[in-house]
């Protein structure tokens, strides 16, 4: 199962995940960083790397966490904001650049107190 980013990561971005990272999954948003669950290889070098603990396998995200799973599967298969198409698998992040915009839900989302 792929690792995925949650809640913690929103306006913090450490980016200390992505140098982690020995196929280049990770992409920067605005807000927050996205793993491409099409191009995770679940090898978990990312998890220990959060300073702020936002990563984890797919299936052991808390349900209060759980649609930041089907937003990262919308962060590649939908067209983001300003884009014609979905991102897809690209095959890593040094060929896209930073992608500079949010889903939808990260854009509009409220982080708890």
């Amino acid at each position: 199962m792929p690792y995925v980013i949650t809640e913690a990561c929103i306006d913090v971005m450490d980016r200390s995940c992505i140098e982690e990272c020995p196929v280049d999954c990770i992409y920067e948003g605005s807000r927050k960083l996205y793993i491409n669950p099409l191009e995770c290889i679940d090898c978990g070098n990312c998890e220990p790397a959060c300073p702020v603990q936002a990563i984890s396998q797919d299936r052991r995200v808390s349900e209060a966490q759980r649609e930041f799973v089907s937003d990262a599967h919308r962060f590649f298969t939908q067209p983001l904001p300003g884009h014609d198409g979905s991102l897809g698998a690209p095959g890593g992040a040094v060929n896209t650049g930073p992608i500079g915009v949010d889903t939808e839900f990260v854009t509009a989302y409220v982080k708890s107190a």
